[in-house]
């Protein structure tokens, strides 16, 4: 589980990065995760958020807008270090 410091600390890297996927009109299924919630996307971006954080088995470090921010330590190529 993510502390409130690390949760800002991840915030704050992800604040200038562009989303790489999108949720559009079909959801999120089990092949295709994908992380910028679409306008037209019919389901909430909460729950979209949560189908991402258990379909990926990472962490949920904020949702703002309808953009999700997800963290997931890696094992073999570890880059970021949590405070």
């Amino acid at each position: 589980m993510l502390t409130g410091k690390q949760k800002r600390f991840l915030r704050s890297k992800a604040h200038h990065l562009t989303p790489i996927f999108q949720v559009g009109k079909g959801g999120v299924n089990d092949n295709m995760i994908k992380v910028s919630v679409l306008q037209n996307c019919e389901e909430d971006k909460n729950d979209v958020a949560e189908a991402l954080v258990k379909g990926s088995r990472s962490q949920l470090v904020q949702t703002i807008g309808n953009t999700i921010v997800l963290y997931k330590e890696s094992k073999e190529n570890k880059q970021i270090e949590l405070p």
